[in-house]
């Protein structure tokens, strides 16, 4: 067989494997070892390593980073798939540790794969790439003014944010809107410059042991951009071709230089603004007034603009210590439609009617300064301390607080309803060392302490916010809502890394935090094994417990907010409203995993991998405690809240935040990537992934009063609302000055259990009451699976210019439309709480990209 007849054999044979097994994302750039981490700029760098093998270090301990020359910067060889893969820093404390040598499941994007999925937010960058990694939908009012993701189909709390290596702190804002991320505060990962990021590790795993509390899901660790020297700027823009709206436009500027033995300094920058895309609605009340039906726009993306600028910087101080650091800034500003409101709303100042905007101003900030050396008693050591916060002021504009208008004449039209501010303030002490026992067992033993404080205020609004119902769209929060709570968390870990023989491999942690709010003493450990049964066959294995704590936002948040006819309200379980209904004093989830997996190199450069797992979570926090009609109007009155004259009673809801049972989550990844190399042809980089994923209830817990904290709606959010399988797709070619990528991505089912609203029948009942606003009889919606498809193409006219033009979603598929009897006045026809297929449909964009 001829040496091109055998390539090509080895191109089908991957093809095979790949769609039965697969393993690692595009590989990132290897890590910032003294080299230029963004030397790969130009192409998507694969891993290549096998089974087991480690990297030999140099002199320093360093692994050796491959030497490219200058050109290779513009016109990337295609060799150059063939490059060592990623050295990895997430889930070990090992030095020169690859990806496919890990104990625990791992995958690593780079910024390369972050540019070519045309996305101008990180999340949805990384949620093109990462299977195993859904974001709920935007839309729906405040929901939309902060995104987070989940892992594993479980909560945005659960799971853990680094950024070179050092706890992110979350978002200040709480999701109170229905669904599955309902009482959640992840991190917002928007708020960090996709220019500034060098690549992306992501550990499926359970490490809440290594990293506390938080990461019973898994670990995001994003590694900024530092040696990388000259200077980079870039330019998107793009809309939905379907609608003509949804306009976007991102501009990214970055500058790095070096200095002295290892001095480095880098700034980026980036400046994105998108419009609304409204997709077509129809909303059945308008035509009364003669009105378009096309007025109601709560089903929309909304308007946001956005900068960021984060700076990395160090050096060596003296022999031996280094200084190093980063600061990143955000401001946001963004815009949400509210439901319309009828002309007959309020006549006298909007004869026309109008819908409320709620709009957050947002600043987030964080600081990280170390010190790290190698001369400790023959110890690696790294002192650090980081300062993030986030604050955010929300207001409503074109709004109105109609019951004052009623009693005094006048009302004002624009209303600071809220500020509140979270800070996290991290104290981090780690030393390591490397070790043989007995000269034949090495070893790596790694300890820590931490101090946390964690503090979170809320302030009241405008009077005019919350008055008499409050203004319209986004009721304020009233004085008895606001206030200021902090605790401290301590913690120490101690971490092992055994190899007892050359094939074999078990790392140890466990951990110890106590928690001055309540929350206790908690201790958490974790047992990872690997055994390499050949140089290219391993299999691998983890156990491990969790531990999270109630969020200071599920214990104090409470607000209440109003559309034209309805009211919700959310409690917390401690006030008098809440205790009312049956609240009690939130307690910590803990959750017990465990994983196995098996990893592949069948021939060079093709790498497969599977892994199984369980992940049992018991007193999981979500929203309990939902009450209809005169028992939460009550509730809400001790809670010294008033409702708007024209809310319906039948309309209102009261619910607070509880541990609500026990769920257990079973899933498979499998994923495959290869790389083959054609003189002719040019560069293919191949792979393919795959999730699936099952939650199902163990156990419902019962309130104070006796009664199950759940009803068949809200497990629904727990249990059936995130996809069953996501599989990606992706073919990246390079060849001389051209590239393109194409992507194909299919989300599984979902099903949901939708509350019937005003347009079923009022004749329509159950169990004796009416269907319509029902608590105990829900319509149950299935989203079908469906594939989205997504391609860029790129040209390189002279070596430091690229242009590319790309389409995600070029078949402008959307989810399926919702019936009418569960379509709130037929202005929502789709079920945003569903996480997958969006509702935005196609978009089409054209990116520049210019390096110095």
């Amino acid at each position: 067989m001829s040496v091109r007849s055998s390539s090509q054999a080895k191109l089908l044979l991957s093809t095979f494997f790949s769609f039965s097994v697969i393993s690692s994302l595009s590989a990132a750039p290897t890590k910032d070892t003294g080299a230029d981490p963004d030397k790969s700029r130009g192409k998507d760098i694969h891993a290549s390593g096998r089974a087991g093998r480690k990297t030999p270090p140099q002199a320093n301990g360093r692994a050796a980073a491959p030497s490219r020359s200058a050109s290779s910067i513009s016109r990337p060889a295609p060799e150059a798939h063939a490059a060592p893969e990623a050295i990895i820093v997430t889930g070990t404390h090992a030095g020169n540790r690859r990806v496919y040598d890990s104990v625990s499941p791992i995958s690593v994007i780079s910024s390369q794969a972050l540019m070519q999925t045309g996305q101008v937010n990180l999340i949805d960058a990384i949620v093109k790439l990462d299977p195993s990694i859904t974001a709920q939908q935007v839309g729906k009012g405040g929901a939309s003014l902060a995104s987070t993701l989940r892992m594993r189909g479980l909560s945005p709390n659960e799971v853990l944010v680094l950024v070179d290596g050092k706890r992110r702190h979350t978002t200040a804002t709480i999701s109170t809107s229905s669904g599955p991320e309902k009482g959640s505060s992840g991190v917002d990962l928007n708020m960090i410059a996709t220019s500034a990021v060098d690549h992306i590790e992501v550990l499926r795993d359970g490490a809440a042991a290594m990293y506390g509390s938080d990461a019973i899901a898994g670990v995001i660790n994003i590694v900024l951009k530092k040696r990388t020297t000259g200077f980079s700027a870039s330019a998107q823009t793009g809309a939905n071709a379907y609608n003509g709206d949804g306009w976007q436009t991102q501009i990214n500027l970055g500058y790095g230089l070096t200095f002295g033995n290892n001095g480095y300094f880098r700034v980026d920058g980036q400046y994105m603004h998108t419009d609304h895309m409204i997709p077509p609605t129809y909303d059945v009340g308008a035509k009364t007034y003669h009105f378009p039906p096309t007025s109601n726009h709560i089903t929309s993306t909304p308007e946001e603009t956005r900068g960021n600028i984060v700076l990395s910087f160090g050096t060596d101080l003296t022999e031996g210590i280094q200084g190093y650091g980063n600061i990143l800034y955000t401001h946001r500003h963004n815009e949400a439609y509210e439901n319309y409101r009828y002309p007959n709303a309020l006549p006298q100042l909007y004869p026309d009617g109008y819908s409320p905007i709620e709009t957050n101003d947002e600043n987030d900030y964080s600081a990280t300064l170390g010190l790290k050396g190698n001369r400790f008693f023959g110890w690696t050591w790294d002192l650090s301390t980081t300062y993030g916060a986030d604050n955010s002021r929300i207001g409503t504009v074109n709004s109105a607080n109609v019951d004052l208008y009623q009693n005094t004449g006048s009302t004002p039209t624009s209303m600071m309803d809220t500020r509140y501010n979270l800070a996290q303030w991290t104290n981090n002490f780690d030393i390591k060392k490397e070790f043989n026992i007995a000269r034949t067992v090495p070893v790596t033993v790694a300890a820590g302490a931490e101090h946390r404080l964690e503090t979170y205020q809320l302030w009241a609004g405008d009077v005019a916010s919350y008055l008499l119902g409050g203004a319209q769209g986004y009721g304020g929060l009233m004085p008895s809502n606001a206030g200021k709570w902090g605790r401290d968390i301590w913690a120490g870990y101690l971490d092992g890394d055994f190899h007892f023989t050359k094939n074999w491999e078990v790392d140890f942690a466990g951990r110890f935090e106590h928690y001055t709010d309540g929350s206790g003493n908690t201790e958490t450990g974790k047992v990872s094994t690997r055994y390499n049964i050949t140089r290219r066959v391993a299999i691998r294995g983890t156990f491990s417990n969790g531990f999270e704590a109630p969020t200071l936002l599920q214990e104090h948040f409470s607000s209440t907010n109003t559309s034209v006819t309805s009211a919700s309200a959310l409690l917390s379980p401690n006030s008098p409203g809440g205790r009312y209904l049956g609240g009690q004093a939130l307690k910590p989830e803990r959750s017990t995993s465990a994983e196995g997996g098996i990893i592949i190199e069948p021939i060079n450069r093709l790498h497969m991998s599977a892994d199984v797992y369980q992940i049992n979570i018991r007193d999981r926090i979500y929203v309990g405690g939902s009450t209809y009609g005169q028992a939460a109007e009550e509730a809400i009155t001790l809670s010294g809240a008033a409702l708007p004259t024209t809310v319906s009673p039948q309309q209102v809801s009261a619910f607070y935040f509880a541990n609500v049972g026990s769920t257990r989550t079973q899933g498979l990844d499998i994923r495959s990537d290869y790389s083959y190399v054609s003189r002719r042809f040019g560069t293919f980089t191949p792979s393919l992934s795959l999730s699936l994923t099952r939650t199902r209830l163990q156990h419902v817990n019962t309130d104070a009063n006796g009664n199950p904290y759940l009803n068949e709606q809200t497990a629904a959010y727990l249990t059936t609302t995130s996809p069953r399988s996501k599989i990606i797709l992706q073919l990246h070619w390079h060849y001389h000055d051209w590239d393109a990528t194409i992507r194909q991505t299919r989300y599984g089912e979902t099903s949901d259990m939708l509350t019937y609203e005003d347009q079923t029948p009022a004749s329509a009942t159950c169990k004796g009451q009416p269907l319509a606003y029902s608590n105990v009889c829900w319509s149950k919606f299935t989203n079908t699976p469906a594939w989205l498809t997504e391609l860029e193409v790129g040209y390189r006219p002279i070596p430091v210019l690229h242009v590319a033009i790309g389409a995600n979603n070029i078949f402008n598929v959307r989810p399926r439309k919702v019936p009418l009897d569960v379509n709130y006045r037929g202005a929502s026809p789709y079920d945003l709480n569903l996480s997958g297929i969006p509702f935005t449909g196609g978009y089409y964009y054209g990116r520049v990209d210019l390096t110095l």
